[in-house]
């Protein structure tokens, strides 16, 4: 079986030039060796229908539908895929390998003759803030099309290994090279370095998976204490994040930013509050924070509490009181001891790696299509031969 040559068409929910998150590492993986396309979600402009294609690396471009506002689901579906049909055209991609974070987009899709079908399933959509009423119904059709499902921890496997037959965990990985930066005490960004330490640190979005009333009472137990928070808000009003005078919203960030940033935190925290939205997600920042060499502490998230915890890499706590004495606890560890640790447990956790054994199995997948296929295919051609086996001898 020869190797796999198609392009990558990849369907996802995030936008390329928003937080830097699984798509992107995997992406510009793939873009590696082959063309990546980065399908995003409809952007809604009068001069509309157009797809803007941008470059964003080598080998990978982003492609983003503009669509008029106001249309009902059906025109934006037929409108999104007859753009992309003309552009798969234009742009000679026979058979690619179809690449979907998100279910919606698969009714663009229905012309698509792709090599094989990946769904990498890195959030449990439907419980989102906001989740379309179609997406559970999507998802269904997606997980009967796909040659192979990805999860992106634990709890989404356990959720999704009886609905696909080819089923595989995959936990979020790192770049530690790229975080482990903040380890050589690299020169602070000046809208951190006059803040007083000691400072305890997020990034990530802020939306309705973090809980404000924990950092609000967090923040007023320890006044001389600064909180910052990296990144952007969405979903949520920002009037209900709590405003305190050591609570320092900085904003969204750059990847390439954020070892600087972390560098001056004397702990990384992961706030995340405890509903619908946070049972299965398997946050990429433990990976991250533990790569930068800053002790973590995080509230009971399940896939944080196993392996993390149980390994004694994250401290876990869910109220104020709890979080303060955790942030404390952290702040007097033996550095050198946990870095130890924590490099340990990460050495098998890259994002090359992660990506090589995806591709194996994306390889795998079409090997098994292939034959099924000619199985099919020679069991139809039998029937045929045998039916016209039988019309000869009722004419004789």
């Amino acid at each position: 079986m020869p190797a796999i040559r198609a392009d990558v068409l990849c369907f996802s929910q995030l936008r390329w030039d928003f937080v830097y998150q699984r798509p992107h590492h995997l992406m510009t993986r793939a873009a590696r060796v082959r063309r990546v396309w980065y399908v995003e979600e409809p952007v809604f402009e009068a001069d509309g229908p157009r797809l803007i294609v941008e470059d964003r690396q080598p080998g990978l471009a982003m492609v983003r539908p503009v669509i008029p506002p106001g249309w009902p689901d059906a025109d934006i579906d037929d409108a999104v895929s007859l753009l992309l049909r003309e552009f798969v055209a234009n742009n000679r991609i026979d058979r690619p390998v179809a690449w979907f974070y998100t279910p919606m987009a698969l009714p663009w899709t229905g012309w698509l003759e792709p090599d094989v079908t990946v769904y990498d399933c890195m959030d449990e959509l439907t419980a989102f803030r906001f989740a379309p009423s179609r997406i559970a119904a999507l998802e269904a059709r997606l997980l009967a099309r796909a040659d192979v499902v990805f999860t992106g921890g634990r709890s989404l496997y356990e959720a999704k290994r009886t609905r696909h037959a080819n089923v595989h965990e995959f936990p979020s990985a790192v770049d530690a090279g790229h975080f482990r930066a903040a380890r050589t005490d690299p020169e602070e960004p000046l809208d951190q370095r006059g803040l007083p330490s000691p400072r305890i640190g997020w990034f990530g979005v802020i939306d309705e998976r973090t809980d404000l009333d924990l950092l609000g009472g967090v923040a007023d137990l320890r006044p001389n204490w600064s909180f910052v928070l990296i990144g952007p808000t969405v979903k949520i009003d920002p009037a209900t994040i709590p405003v305190r005078p050591n609570l320092h919203l900085l904003g969204l960030r750059s990847y390439a930013e954020l070892p600087r940033y972390i560098a001056g935190w004397s702990v990384a925290i992961m706030p995340f509050a405890r509903n619908e939205s946070t049972r299965f997600i398997s946050p990429t920042k433990t990976l991250e924070y533990l790569a930068a060499g800053r002790p973590v502490v995080s509230t009971s998230i399940r896939d944080v509490v196993d392996p993390f915890e149980r390994l004694g890499l994250v401290r876990i706590a869910d109220t104020p009181d709890e979080f303060v004495d955790a942030i404390e606890a952290a702040m007097g560890e033996d550095v050198g001891l946990f870095r130890a640790s924590a490099d340990a447990f990460l050495e098998r956790r890259s994002w090359d790696e992660t990506w090589a054994r995806m591709w194996a199995l994306v390889k795998q997948a079409r090997i098994r299509r292939v034959e099924e296929e000619a199985r099919g295919r020679h069991s139809r051609e039998r029937r045929a031969a045998n039916r016209a086996v039988s019309a000869a001898a009722r004419r004789c």
